[in-house]
């Protein structure tokens, strides 16, 4: 591995880490619901990232099939909470 990621991965993990606890706050207390559905938005971008550099830091490619998973998820269930928060109904 080349020395520089070597000292890289594990930082980004521990950053990665730390956004996702700040993001947690929001989540938990947030003034709006608007509010908690983009933090938990942010939470699962943060999470696949997590899940992304821990592939690269272990080697292996099941960490990016569960980022892929994370994203995906994230993406339709943030859809169906701006959905739900516009029109109060999720299907029509």
């Amino acid at each position: 591995m080349n020395p520089v990621l070597s000292y890289a991965l594990p930082a980004a993990l521990v950053i990665l880490v730390l956004a996702m606890g700040c993001t947690l706050v929001p989540v938990l207390r947030g003034p709006t619901a608007q509010d908690r559905v983009l933090a938990l938005d942010c939470l699962a971008l943060n999470g696949m990232l997590l899940m992304l550099v821990l592939g690269i830091h272990q080697g292996s490619s099941n960490y990016f099939e569960a980022a892929l998973l994370i994203a995906l998820l994230g993406f339709v269930s943030s859809m169906a909470m701006a959905k739900f928060l516009l029109r109060g109904e999720i299907i029509e």
